[in-house]
């Protein structure tokens, strides 16, 4: 195991300083007209608005001072990017972000809000990485990848860790959404290690959007998928699944389940109108695959860790 318990314990004693202990959110309605009982984490509510807070946290926060003293580095489409540059200012470091040009605007100008300086590159993996190998040969930077990084998943496993605590009973599901698999992969070691520690199963359960669904041929076929071209409203969700992400999903994941591009607008307005809380669609997309596959999740206790609320206004799909 890349990842275990003791260490998804260990980031959240280290990062609980600095994070919020997002609440649990449900509607009455919203279970009614989905046939299930649900249990929404929110972390919409998070520092930098995501979940991503966690990772970010626990990686700059595991660091020494001479690589700190050097400046971090990464490639994210946004929350990644805001969540390091928030954790390296609050540590008085230097952070980079490569981002694709078509990232959201609100997503860019909180990079650079949290006083990191962005580097634009034409939205593909390769362009992002090429980015990355140029400012380390040129500054030395620390990389801190998105998602392929231990102490990144052991951060984003804490959302799981809290989730599950805050609930009075196990639910029968706990579901994230999957990008690069950070969430996913977190979720699945804290959700299956804290089950058995009191005789109980859980399933865990991935989703993503059916255009860019990565994650969802790699776990169908065990060949992981390396290059994509998403096409999906979900920004969050148009990376291809990590090597380590990969391993752990296929160990430990239940099922991925798809989600369609106009499940994923449906599903957003639900939670806004409903549960009054501002989502990204990337956090929609667990929402839009229980409302596309109810057969899968009728009558069950399903706990959903909303990964961010960071939506450009001036660009709503509805």
């Amino acid at each position: 195991m890349i990842v275990t318990l003791s260490q998804i314990r260990e980031a959240h004693t280290r990062i609980q300083p600095h994070i919020h202990h997002t609440p649990i959110m449900h509607s009455q309605q919203v279970n009614k007209l989905l046939g299930c009982e649900l249990f929404f984490k929110a972390e919409n509510l998070q520092k930098v608005g995501a979940f991503k807070a966690r990772g970010g946290c626990n990686a700059v926060f595991s660091m020494d001072a001479a690589a700190l003293q050097k400046g971090v580095l990464t490639h994210s489409s946004g929350n990644h990017g805001a969540a390091l540059a928030w954790a390296a200012a609050l540590k008085g470091a230097n952070c980079t972000v490569v981002m694709p040009e078509n990232a959201p605007l609100v997503k860019k100008q909180a990079v650079r809000g949290y006083g990191a300086k962005v580097i634009e590159c034409v939205a593909s993996m390769a362009a992002r990485e090429a980015a990355v190998a140029a400012e380390i040969q040129a500054s030395g930077s620390t990389m801190v990848h998105p998602y392929d990084n231990e102490t990144i998943i052991a951060g984003q496993g804490t959302a799981a860790l809290e989730a599950l605590g805050q609930l009075d009973q196990l639910p029968d599901i706990i579901m994230t959404p999957v990008g690069g698999g950070g969430l996913l992969s977190g979720t699945a070691i804290a959700a299956h290690a804290l089950a058995a520690e009191v005789g109980k199963t859980i399933a865990v359960i991935g989703a993503e959007p059916q255009g860019a669904s990565d994650a969802w041929q790699g776990f169908t076929s065990g060949q992981r998928v390396e290059q994509q071209t998403p096409a999906t409203i979900a920004d969050g969700l148009r990376s291809t699944l990590g090597v380590r992400n990969f391993e752990i999903i296929r160990e430990q994941v239940n099922d991925i389940v798809l989600a369609s591009e106009q499940g994923i607008v449906d599903a957003m307005r639900l939670v806004w109108t409903r549960l009054k809380i501002i989502i990204e669609p990337s956090a929609a997309v667990c929402v839009a695959a229980v409302m596309e596959n109810p057969q899968l999740f009728a009558g069950k206790r399903v706990a959903i860790i909303l990964s961010g609320g960071n939506v450009d206004l001036d660009a709503l799909p509805w």
